[in-house]
Formats: C-alpha cells, sequence, structure tokens
C-alpha cells in the first residue's frame, strides 16, 4: 500500500473510529466540522472577546487572554461531560441492579424494564434537540433537508443498543461493561466494509486484535467463581447485541451525513431526527411488552427510582451538548482523550461504590486496551498533522 493510499485509509477510519467514545454514550454522534488544532481559536474575529467570562478574562489577563480563554473552555468541556456521563454511568448502575422494594410485578426489587430506561432518555433528548434546532435553524423540522425515515434504521439500531447495554447489568458488572464496549472496533471496521466498502490497514487488525484480548482477560479474570459463567453468557450476549447494533448505527449516520450533506444536517438535526424516531420505536416496545403498568407500579414502590431516571436522562442530554461543544471547539482528539479518561475513572468509581473486585490480571487487561486505545489517539493525531502540512504542498502543485 503506497503512502498516499494509507493516509486515506486511514482518514476514512480516523471518521468512523474517532467517534467510539461517543457510541459508548446514550446518543451516538458523528464530529462536526472542527479546528484539530487542541487549544485553538474558535471564536469570532481572532483576540475579540465574546461574552461575559472572556470580557472579565481578557480584563484580567491582560498578557495572553486567548489562551485563559481557551483554557477555561477546555476545563468546562472536561468537568461537563465527566460529570454528565460519571453520574449518568452511576445512575444506570443504580437503577438496573439495585434491589429496590419488591411489587407483584417485580417480585425480586429489580427494575423491571430496561426499554423504560431508554425511552425517558430519549424523550429529554428530544425536547432538547426541538430547543436546539429551533434556535438554530428557525424551525423545527421545516428546514431540514433530510427527511425522519432516514434516521429510522439508525434510531432503531440505536434504541436496541441501549437497550442490551442495559439490559447487559443485571448480569456483568458496569466494569466489564465498560471495557467490553472498547472492542467494538471489530464490528465498526467490519460494518463499515459492508455498507460503505471502506477498506482498513493492517495495523488497524492488529490494534483490535490487541483490544479485544485485553477485554477477554478483563472480563474473564473479573468473574468471580464458576458458578457465574451460565449468568454471564447472558450478559457478555448482551453485550455482544450492543457493540453490533451501535457498529451499524454510527455507519448509517454517516451514511445520511453523505447522502444529504454534511452542510445540510447538522448534529443537532441528527439529534432530533435519530431520537423522534427511537421515541417511537420504544413507545411502541413499552405498549406491546405492557411495561408500562409494570413500571408505574414500580415507581408507586419505589419513588427514589423515578428519580434515578430523571437524573439518567438529564446527564444524557446534557452530555450530548457537551460532546457537540467540546468537539466544535477542541476537535475530536481531545474529545476522545476526555472520554477515555473518563472510562477509567468510571470503571474506579463502580468498583469503590458498588464493591466490584478487580483482580490483577483484570487491570492488566484494562491496561492492555487502555493502552491501544491512547496509541490509536496518537497515531490520528499525528496523521491529521500530515494531512494538514501535506495539503498546501498539493494546493501549490
Amino acid at each position: 500500500m503506497s503512502e498516499k493510499q494509507e493516509m486515506k485509509t486511514d482518514a476514512k477510519l480516523s471518521t468512523d473510529a474517532t467517534d467510539a467514545p461517543a457510541q459508548m454514550e446514550p446518543l451516538m454522534v458523528s464530529k462536526t466540522d472542527a479546528s484539530e488544532i487542541p487549544m485553538g481559536n474558535s471564536s469570532g474575529e481572532e483576540g475579540a472577546p465574546t461574552g461575559f467570562v472572556d470580557k472579565m478574562i481578557a480584563q484580567h489577563c491582560s498578557s495572553n487572554p486567548e489562551f485563559f480563554q481557551q483554557a477555561f473552555k477546555f476545563a468546562m468541556c472536561f468537568c461537563g461531560l465527566q460529570l454528565s456521563y460519571l453520574t449518568w454511568g452511576i445512575m444506570q448502575e443504580l437503577i438496573m441492579t439495585r434491589e429496590f422494594n419488591p411489587t407483584d410485578t417485580a417480585p425480586d426489587g429489580r427494575f423491571p424494564s430496561a426499554a423504560f430506561v431508554v425511552f425517558s432518555n430519549r424523550f429529554l433528548a428530544v425536547l432538547v434537540a426541538m430547543i436546539a434546532v429551533r434556535i438554530k435553524h428557525g424551525a423545527v423540522f421545516s428546514n431540514n433537508k433530510a427527511p425522519l425515515i432516514a434516521f429510522t434504521p439508525c434510531a432503531l439500531s440505536n434504541t436496541m443498543s441501549s437497550w442490551s447495554q442495559y439490559a447487559s447489568l443485571k448480569w456483568v458488572s458496569f466494569p466489564v461493561q465498560t471495557v467490553f464496549k472498547s472492542s467494538k472496533i471489530i464490528p465498526v471496521m467490519i460494518m463499515g466494509k459492508m455498507l460503505k466498502g471502506t477498506s482498513y490497514p493492517w495495523g488497524q487488525y492488529v490494534e483490535a486484535l490487541f483490544i479485544t484480548l485485553g477485554v477477554a482477560v478483563f472480563s474473564v479474570a473479573s468473574k468471580s467463581s464458576d458458578s457465574d459463567t451460565a449468568t454471564e453468557f447472558w450478559g457478555v450476549l448482551f453485550l455482544l447485541l450492543y457493540i453490533s447494533f451501535d457498529s451499524f448505527t454510527s455507519q448509517w449516520q454517516d451514511r445520511v451525513y453523505t447522502k444529504y450533506g454534511r452542510e445540510n444536517v447538522d448534529p443537532y438535526q441528527m439529534m432530533l431526527g435519530v431520537n423522534s424516531s427511537a421515541i417511537c420505536i420504544t413507545i411502541a416496545g413499552l405498549i406491546i411488552s405492557g411495561d408500562f403498568p409494570k413500571v408505574y407500579d414500580f415507581f408507586l414502590a419505589n419513588p427514589n427510582c423515578l428519580w434515578f431516571n430523571v437524573v439518567t436522562a438529564i446527564t444524557s442530554a446534557s452530555g450530548q451538548l457537551c460532546i457537540f461543544y467540546t468537539i466544535k471547539e477542541f476537535g475530536p482528539i481531545v474529545f476522545t482523550i476526555i472520554m477515555t479518561t473518563r472510562q477509567m475513572i468510571s470503571i474506579t468509581i463502580s468498583a469503590v461504590l458498588f464493591g466490584h473486585e478487580i483482580t490483577a490480571v483484570a487491570l492488566l487487561g484494562a491496561l492492555l486496551v487502555f493502552s491501544v486505545l491512547f496509541y490509536q489517539i496518537r497515531r490520528k493525531y499525528y496523521a491529521r498533522q500530515a494531512k494538514k502540512q501535506a495539503a498546501p504542498n498539493l494546493a501549490q502543485k
């Protein structure tokens, strides 16, 4: 493979794999056009302070106001993403693993419907997306180039991936789930090949192999006893469903961007389109399964569980908005670093709060996974820098 071809395939994978951390969250998003410079100035005119905070910084830090403005924005992005998704992770584990007061329809005291958790997330996300699209485009649906039906396939897969993710927590711990989800680079590559004909260099397959190996070591070493084998089978099955559906979602979203033009479909319209279709799917599923009465009875007996669902929905929506803003201001590389760090922090918090035992062998497996992830971040950063440096030379020719 020539250097030019390798750069081209790496750029394609970068579009797919850079979004991986975002795909681990309630709604998958594709990156917007953004500056790749981690601390680049993204305000209107260079050096012109806009907003109350920028003016205050310019007034008190006159020596280098641009740096402090960007540093403040980065701190807000970092804290916003960490707070949103660390809280979201804790809440989802509380909802799906804690034993509440039993009811007639849930005698074991476990929350009876993973689909309702998905529904609550989608309901608030639709409201937030409608407000964002209305503010940015002046109308909710009339100015959208892509019809809602275009988002239905990825809305269905997004709903199924979220449902599988919540359901898996009945059988596997949150640390196992978090590390396991990192292995979805392989199905992402397979879906990219099937849906878009994307080709990847051999180095990407080696990275995927090491990530999968690390996930396998962490999962096996985290099993507390041989009696867990049967229950962990169902947990792993749900996680396999999660990464399969999730991989399809991101690739289909990219098809929507390609078909209707990235300039015609922004992330907020994507958020609205996916969640509008997804909420119809989840409502239909809840009606068919008869889960609404079960959940209602459960909330009457356990009102604190209702608040857990509310907090999960709020942090899901706030996290999505933080994703959009972080990628817009600092690019996907910085965003990926923040979210990879968040994974490690969430595993630690979950182990402390819920008493999950993580052995030395499991830690080695997790270390292998995150080492490869940070290597990918580094490789993509240098690939983008090389692409930028090559662009002026090609223009001159």
